[in-house]
């Protein structure tokens, strides 16, 4: 073991092919632990490429491995054919482009791939479950640029996984991208050879797209946690009742009544102001509603991705003992209700969006025109409240499915695909969406607070003081760009996540998402 895998301390994650957790996957993707696979599986392994063997020793065509792929399967190859096609599969794979994706997500593709193999129903080697755990020992990290799948086998994302395997590509090492060959070398390790096989395997799995689904939803449920304290600082300004937040424990799913608790807990310990006469607009009377119903989506689509990270989604597969073709290179399941919770995400944005206008519209708690302070001359609030409403339709405007998009690739033998890499970018943008949202409606509640002369606790407390660290009280008209953005970077932050959480935790999601910093 090189000097540079030494630096991970700490007990190991022992994978053995069974579903990996938010935890595990926020921990590899910071390089907190060492991973090793663990012997029992590595059996298992071993054994499905003894099938595999079998099959080509007894020149049973072998998808992949004896064979062509796609439009080219029924091209067969002979035994000296073999070492020039296994090294020509991933590195004609090796086309994505654009923006890389983060280490991180890298990280955790590589070790999701590893996970998959050991379930023993892949057929690759284990020198090739060795070879991708001695790059995450050594922290060599493929580049792999986002743009080259159409979620259905990410064939031109993990290509560029493979390719590095072989000396092709490119890297990062101690931080600096470099081409894979000077990588490899830097860190002591040699270009492998790939079997039959062990090429297809390389890159028929959606590793990448499960790795950056795992990141875009954590942080997903990260925002809306954060969200769940701007829009109770809101409530807060607005005056509005507690009584809904009382009600939906006995009326409420059990997902609502948790979240209602939360509200009506953290909205004492200070003179909270009570503006509502019967009842409130539904943007405040429904917050249990939206956030629970936006939680849950993210929950279930949390654990739809976690269970794919236990299973084979390789084309073939080995099974009772044979080599089987298999459809489970799709990952419809994982990307159907990724899309169910970008609509959950749209109605969280819309309730924000709603008490963004609320603040600014003059009609709770005599509450000025715009949030101007009286006596002053100033266009106030007005103008950037435009801005909710352009950041509300960003995330709408990602809603809209996409999965069951038609597409004939490959001779005809390729149409079904569901477009995860994608659905998972129009997560990820949603989600920078809400974060800039919830900055601005804190911003709103805490100018509100101060015309009202309140002096907020508890949570809306953190919320206050956070934004008064980076925008003063508003008096005169002044740019607010900046100050928008600051504060959206520290509702961001780790230190801010892990403040809520030591300070009020909603035990089931916190510690199911992993949020606050990583250990």
């Amino acid at each position: 073991m090189n000097d540079l895998a030494m630096t991970v301390r700490g007990a190991p994650i022992t994978l053995n092919g069974k579903p990996l957790s938010f935890s595990d996957i926020a921990r590899i993707g910071r390089r907190k632990v060492r991973l090793v696979a663990d012997p029992d599986a590595m059996v298992r392994v071993a054994n499905a490429r003894a099938v595999i063997e079998e099959a080509i020793a007894n020149h049973q065509p072998v998808y992949g491995s004896t064979t062509g792929v796609g439009a080219m399967k029924d091209v067969e190859w002979t035994d000296d054919q073999l070492d020039t096609f296994n090294m020509g599969l991933v590195r004609a794979h090796h086309f994505g482009t654009g923006e890389a994706f983060s280490s991180e997500i890298i990280r955790t593709a590589m070790a999701i791939r590893v996970n998959m193999a050991l379930t023993g129903r892949v057929g690759c080697t284990t020198d090739l479950v060795e070879a991708y755990l001695a790059l995450l020992s050594a922290d060599v990290v493929p580049v792999v640029r986002r743009t080259g799948s159409i979620g259905c086998a990410d064939i031109g994302l993990m290509g560029q996984i493979g390719a590095v395997l072989t000396g092709a590509g490119e890297a990062v090492f101690s931080g600096k991208r470099q081409p894979a060959a000077d990588a490899l070398a830097s860190a002591g390790l040699k270009a492998f050879r790939l079997a039959p096989r062990d090429s297809l395997a390389s890159i028929s799995t959606n590793a990448v797209g499960y790795a950056a689904a795992a990141a875009a939803i954590r942080d997903a449920a990260g925002a809306v946690r954060v969200m769940l304290a701007t829009g109770l600082t809101t409530a807060g300004a607005l005056g509005a009742s507690r009584d809904p937040w009382k009600a939906v424990a006995h009326v409420g799913t059990e997902r609502e009544a948790g979240i209602g608790a939360w509200l009506y807990f953290n909205a004492k310990g200070w003179d909270w102001p009570n503006a509502t006469h019967i009842q409130d607009p539904l943007s405040l009377r429904m917050m249990s509603q939206v956030f629970a119903t936006g939680f849950e989506t993210l929950v279930a689509a949390g654990k739809i991705l976690l269970a794919a990270t236990g299973r084979t989604d390789d084309n073939p597969v080995v099974a009772g003992g044979q080599v089987l073709t298999s459809g489970g290179s799709l990952p419809l399941d994982v990307t159907v209700f990724l899309q169910t919770a970008q609509l959950g995400l749209a109605h969280i944005a819309r309730n924000s969006f709603n008490r963004c206008v609320l603040l600014g519209n003059g009609q709770r708690r005599d509450l000025p025109v715009n949030l101007v302070q009286p006596g002053a001359i100033a266009t106030g609030f007005g103008p950037i409240i435009k801005l909710a409403g352009e950041l509300f339709a960003r995330v709408l405007t990602m809603t809209n499915p996409i999965s069951a998009n038609s597409m004939v690739v490959a001779g005809g033998l390729e149409d079904e695909a569901t477009f995860l890499p994608l659905v998972v970018e129009r997560l990820e943008r949603q989600v920078l969406a809400l974060r800039r949202l919830a900055a601005l409606e804190a911003m709103l509640a805490a100018q509100a607070m101060d015309i009202s002369g309140d002096r907020p606790g508890n949570v809306p407390g953190i919320i206050y003081e956070l934004v008064r660290r980076h925008a003063d009280t508003y008096w005169q008209d002044r740019p607010l760009s900046t100050e928008v953005e600051a504060i959206e970077d520290a509702l961001g932050s780790e230190e801010l996540m892990s403040e809520l959480i030591s300070h009020s935790t909603i035990m089931e999601l916190d510690e199911f998402f992993a949020l606050g910093p990583v250990a």
